[in-house]
């Protein structure tokens, strides 16, 4: 979509645009910015974008306006994409009412007590593409989607063993048993809740998109702090990290052309009509030439993990939807939308086959025993790819702590710590490398494990 398209439709007090039957229909959401960004001293729709680095601000919330666990929080904007930022992020406290099983015949869930029973808090970072409709939505839904998720089990997690009937019932003695054998823990509850919650606001965008006739998607990184234990839930190519004095530990998988290559080459394989005759969905070691054809050569399929080798036809030749490795692999295809992969999208032609390019259905789930933890200044760093992109995660670790051993006594370090990671991929610091430097959306919260239940935020 124009950039002129998007301002009519999504910048508040804009010209309204002229009648067009056959135009796209009213967007579902109003461009913003997080609401914890207000009173920052940025416009939400001053056009940030320069092709200069050192012009693009930086934004960080006002100080005085303090974030769950006292985080720090900064964005940049970038500064050839687009004019507007795809990225978004939420963060507040989730209060989760206690439910039980009702007496009506129907049995219905009921809430019984509307105060707080179970409090913990949220950070999310969203990466939109194709605009950044489908980010704002999940910004504005994840959160409601996972307070009702975790109501629903929040009785099994507070029990030291999660039953197998939340009603109490007792059908079978064994059940107990069954539960130990099986290994479920409340934790496994927290995890399935977050799964469900990417599931349920992942239908809500698709509903939206597919009503106001917009397309798009986003990947999501989120963090849940709940009874001791950080969950760190992730779908797409964000990352967080844990920095401690001596040690960093990765808090997400990422999910790449190359994590979701079996996967594709599986749709494709059932589907071969997406590939329009253009595209091969094996993978070889690189692109194939015409000198390769009647060769054995080196290739792997969708039910492959292993390689093996093939003669090598005409139609080998096609393009290869997956090409590359690591950070820098490409999905070359028509299957490239594929849910959740961030930059590495290509739109999908010609297709009735809903792929569903908002969040990944399916996150994976990291859980941290912050309470298990010999607390000092640990840190857990959330960005979106335009920061990994150019910054390694012993290059963050290092600049994480070299900032708060210098700067222990100020009470706004971590949004300033988060600013200064931002800078150091804009060519100013050094940081990145001669050279390095990201024109990408960057987001981050930076999230001092030891100030657990200081601050708080609305979404």
């Amino acid at each position: 979509m124009s950039a002129g398209w998007f301002r009519r439709r999504f910048l508040p007090g804009g010209p309204l645009p002229e009648p067009q039957p056959a135009g796209p229909r009213s967007s579902p959401v109003p461009y913003h910015r997080p609401r914890f960004l207000r009173g920052s001293g940025s416009s939400p729709g001053a056009p940030d974008a320069s092709r200069r680095p050192d012009s693009r601000p930086v934004r960080s919330p006002a100080r005085g306006r303090t974030l769950p666990w006292n985080a720090g929080y900064a964005e940049i904007i970038n500064a050839e994409k687009s004019e507007f930022n795809e990225d978004q992020a939420a963060c507040g406290k989730l209060c989760i009412r206690r439910c039980e099983f009702g007496i009506e015949e129907d049995q219905e869930w009921l809430t019984v007590c509307p105060e707080e029973f179970l409090t913990g808090h949220y950070w999310a970072l969203f990466d939109g593409h194709g605009g950044p409709a489908a980010a704002i939505l999940a910004a504005n839904t994840l959160h409601s989607c996972l307070r009702r998720q975790l109501e629903a089990v929040v009785e099994g997690m507070m029990a030291s063993q999660p039953p197998m009937h939340l009603s109490g019932r007792c059908v079978c003695s064994s059940d107990p048993q069954f539960v130990e054998e099986k290994g479920i823990r409340a934790e496994d509850l927290v995890i399935g809740a977050l799964e469900s919650a990417f599931q349920e606001c992942d239908d809500v965008i698709g509903r939206e998109l597919e009503a106001s006739g917009q397309v798009g998607g986003c990947t999501a990184l989120v963090a849940v702090s709940l009874q001791g234990k950080l969950y760190v839930a992730n779908a797409g190519d964000s990352r967080a990290i844990l920095v401690r004095r001596d040690e960093i530990r990765v808090l997400s998988s990422e999910f790449t052309p190359e994590t979701e290559r079996q996967r594709i080459q599986q749709l494709a394989f059932i589907y071969p009509e997406l590939l329009a005759d253009e595209f091969t969905r094996l993978e070889f070691p690189r692109r194939l030439k015409g000198d390769d054809v009647g060769q054995k050569v080196l290739f792997r399929d969708h039910h492959m993990n292993g390689w093996s080798y093939k003669q090598v036809e005409k139609s080998d030749l096609k393009y290869p939807l997956i090409h590359g490795q690591g950070r820098q692999a490409r999905l070359l295809g028509t299957l490239a939308v594929s849910r959740g992969l961030g930059d590495h999208q290509l739109t999908v032609l010609d297709t009735n086959i809903q792929l569903k390019p908002f969040l990944l259905a399916i996150p994976q789930v990291t859980v941290l025993d912050v309470d298990q933890l010999a607390l000092q200044e640990d840190v857990v760093v959330m960005a979106t790819d335009g920061l990994w992109d150019v910054l390694s995660n012993e290059q963050v670790a290092q600049l994480v702590r070299s900032f708060l051993t210098r700067n222990r006594e100020d009470p706004h370090r971590f949004s300033e710590l988060a600013k200064m990671l931002i800078h150091s991929t804009q060519g100013k610091d050094g940081a990145a490398g001669e050279g390095q430097v990201s024109y990408d959306d960057i987001s981050v919260f930076v999230i001092p494990l030891h100030n657990q239940g200081q601050g708080s935020c609305g979404h």
